[in-house]
This record gives structure tokens, C-alpha cells and sequence, in this order.
């Protein structure tokens, strides 16, 4: 047993079979897969990695089926080796490149069955007694266990709103994940949260709520994220890059082959590195431009050629950004009330209010160079009809 001194949890213990799996190259490689992408352009200190994040995830799920006597050694080494292994199927800088992942591949980071079922992990795993193929079920949350790692309130979320928020410095993700864990059992095969955790959950809520916006949102790493993805999405259209190999790679290897592009990407690639990025021409959320406006999501280019067309200049130097509306899967988490089950924005009116405050936080951008930020803001408005807002005045201004 070793032990190492983690930032955010603590002294962390590593037994053999961690340590193990621990130095396989696909776990050595998180290493060097940032956290949160390009956030670290907002918030400086924003650089710590996959690796941490999955070491504190095994941390977590280690603590929360300690405490669970049902379940039986081996299926705990299964759930501390999902945890441990449940972001090895991550592409460069994480979120970021997931969306051209899928395209090509139709795989998600958490489809990670090929990934166990071969090579040093797979025989780590057969030489502990695991099976492969089940922790990857329980990766995808398939498995009642699985729902440790995969689920509305899971450890995976856990760890990373704590150290997020540790990491970039706001103040927003203050989750009580000791008492969280403490008030999680197994009920008619359901992870579900006991009356005592309803408060520690409620803050797991309101911290990813306020973390959103500033951080998981915020638009500077979105602008920053979208000219990275189009300058990917320009080498695979040049046969520069397969896509296939996106997940066996590392953040600086496919920023040095953006770099070493004489073209778009290319020019993306020295933005970035000088942030020098692309501007809001509009930024406004589903009450200015309406829910059609999501039909637009896998059209985005048709889209900025016709607004360069209207504006007169090269369609790449507009580039539109349309999220898909936000989700708070954590509402259908189950609490535990006088030996009834209810969901989580049943048993908390402070939950039930997020759901409507968190679509609010929604909002689509269309960002250009500086020089033609008014003429794409005023292209941009017509083209998606966008509401003008009612202005509200303070008494002061009365």
C-alpha cells in the first residue's frame, strides 16, 4: 500500500492493483489531457488533468462502497477499478474534441470496452480476477454498481465540482461530499441518497449551477474552444489528422500538428497561443432568439457563410456556437423519505427552482475578428430574428 497527497481529498492510499493500472500508458496519458480544455485562458490556475481527477474519483468510490456491506470485495476492486479507469476513453483536452470523436467514431469517452479488453490493462484486470467487459458496463453506469461511478449524483461529479473549483479559484463549488457519501445506500437496487444527505445534495446542485456559467460556460473558453475544434475539424479535412487516432492522443501533440499547419488551423493554432481570439458579435440566450434556433445546431457552417455573405467577407472568419440546452440530470436522483423513494426535485423546492434559473444560463454565441464585430452583430440579428429584450429600470433611474 502506497500513499500519495492529493490537493483536494487528502492523503489518497494505492494498492497494488491501482498502482498497477496506474502505470499503464493509457492512465499515464491523462496525465497530460487537460481537465477543463481551454479554461485555463480564463483562469490561470485551471491546469490540472484527467490523471488527479480519476485518482480522486477512485478515492471517492473506495470511501462510498467501504461503507456499503453488501457488496462483496471483488465487486468493490471492480467499481475502485472503474473509477480509476473511467476516463482513459478521453480525447485532447477532454470535452473539447468529444463532439468530432463521436462524429467520425460514433464512440463517447465513456465507451471504453476496447480500450480494457486489450493490452496491459486487460491483463492487470484478468490478473486481479476482473473482468473487463463488466467495468466497462460499470463505467457506462449499465450496472446497479456501476451507478457509483455513472449516475445523477455519482462520485465522478464529486470530485470534479470540488476540484474544479479548487483549481480555478471560485468560490462556487463547495459540495459537503463526506456527508453526501455517508447518506448513500442501495435500495431495491437504486443508489439513492438518505433524508441526512438531502442538504449535501441540494449544494451539489446549486454548485453546478453557479459553475456553469462562470466556468463550464464561460464564453471566453467557449470562443477558445470552438476556433480549436474548427482548426481539428480543418486537418481532418485535409487528410492531416484521422479522427480515429484523436483518442490515443495527447493534448501537445495535437496542438503541435495545429501549429505546423500553413493554413487555417495554422492561423487558429497562433490566435490561440497569443489569445488573440474571436470576439462576441452576439451572445444572448433562448429568450432573444427563440427555440428554433437549436435546429441550427449541426448546420452551423451553412449558417456563417450566409451571414458572411451578408456581410461581405471569408465565412471563416465568423464562427457560430450553438450549445445544446442544458441538462440537470442530478434532479432524477433519488432521495430516501420515510422509506419512499422520491426524486430529488420532489423532496427539494430549492431543486425544483433550479431547473427553469438553469436554462436561463443558456446562451449562443456568434464570434469574429474585432474589425467586424458590428457588421457580423447586426447580420447575425437578422438572421436569427433575434427579440430585443425589455429593458428594466432600477428607481434610480426613474
Amino acid at each position: 500500500m502506497k500513499v500519495i497527497r492529493d490537493p483536494v481529498h487528502g492523503y489518497i492510499e494505492l494498492d497494488q492493483l491501482v498502482l498497477s493500472l496506474i502505470d499503464t500508458p493509457q492512465m499515464q496519458r491523462l496525465r497530460r489531457i487537460q481537465q477543463l480544455g481551454l479554461s485555463n485562458l480564463v483562469y490561470p490556475g485551471a491546469n490540472h488533468t484527467r490523471f488527479e481527477h480519476s485518482l480522486g474519483v477512485m478515492h471517492l468510490a473506495t470511501t462510498l462502497t467501504s461503507q456499503l456491506d453488501s457488496i462483496e470485495k471483488d465487486q468493490k476492486d471492480e467499481i475502485r477499478a472503474a473509477a480509476l479507469l473511467h476516463d482513459v476513453g478521453h480525447g485532447p483536452l477532454s470535452h473539447v474534441t468529444e463532439n468530432i470523436i463521436k462524429q467520425y467514431t460514433r464512440q463517447r469517452h465513456e465507451d471504453v470496452k476496447p480500450i480494457l479488453r486489450k493490452g496491459e490493462i486487460a491483463e492487470i484486470l484478468e490478473s486481479h480476477g476482473l473482468d473487463p467487459v463488466n467495468i466497462a458496463a460499470h463505467i457506462k453506469g449499465e450496472t446497479s454498481l456501476g451507478k457509483i461511478v455513472n449516475s445523477e449524483i455519482d462520485v465522478d461529479r464529486m470530485d470534479y465540482l470540488v476540484r474544479d473549483a479548487h483549481y480555478t479559484g471560485v468560490a462556487f463549488g463547495l459540495v459537503d461530499h463526506a456527508r453526501l457519501i455517508h447518506e448513500m445506500q442501495f435500495y431495491e437496487d437504486n443508489l439513492v441518497v438518505g433524508l441526512g444527505g438531502l442538504k449535501a445534495a441540494e449544494s451539489l446542485l446549486v454548485s453546478r449551477f453557479l459553475m456553469h456559467p462562470s466556468v463550464y460556460y464561460h464564453h471566453v473558453s467557449r470562443i477558445a474552444e470552438t476556433m480549436f475544434t474548427r482548426a481539428v475539424q480543418d486537418l481532418i479535412d485535409k487528410g492531416t489528422l484521422d479522427p480515429f487516432n484523436l483518442r490515443q492522443m495527447e493534448d501537445a501533440r495535437l496542438f503541435e500538428m495545429i501549429r505546423a499547419d500553413n493554413g487555417y488551423a495554422g492561423e487558429l493554432a497562433k490566435r490561440l497561443d497569443e489569445r488573440r481570439l474571436y470576439k462576441r458579435a452576439l451572445h444572448v440566450g433562448i429568450d432573444v432568439v427563440g427555440e428554433n434556433v437549436l435546429r441550427y445546431r449541426g448546420k452551423v457552417e451553412r449558417v456563417e457563410n450566409e451571414i458572411a455573405e451578408m456581410v461581405g467577407i471569408d465565412s471563416r472568419e465568423i464562427l457560430i456556437d450553438i450549445p445544446k440546452r442544458p441538462e440537470i440530470a442530478e434532479m432524477k436522483a433519488l432521495v430516501k423519505v420515510d422509506g419512499k423513494m422520491l426524486r430529488l426535485d420532489e423532496a427539494s423546492n430549492i431543486v425544483a427552482t433550479l431547473e427553469n434559473a438553469h436554462q436561463d444560463n443558456w446562451r449562443m454565441g456568434v464570434y469574429t475578428i474585432k474589425e467586424h464585430r458590428d457588421k457580423v452583430r447586426k447580420a447575425a440579428e437578422e438572421f436569427f430574428e433575434t427579440k430585443k429584450k425589455t429593458k428594466q429600470f432600477r428607481l434610480t433611474d426613474l
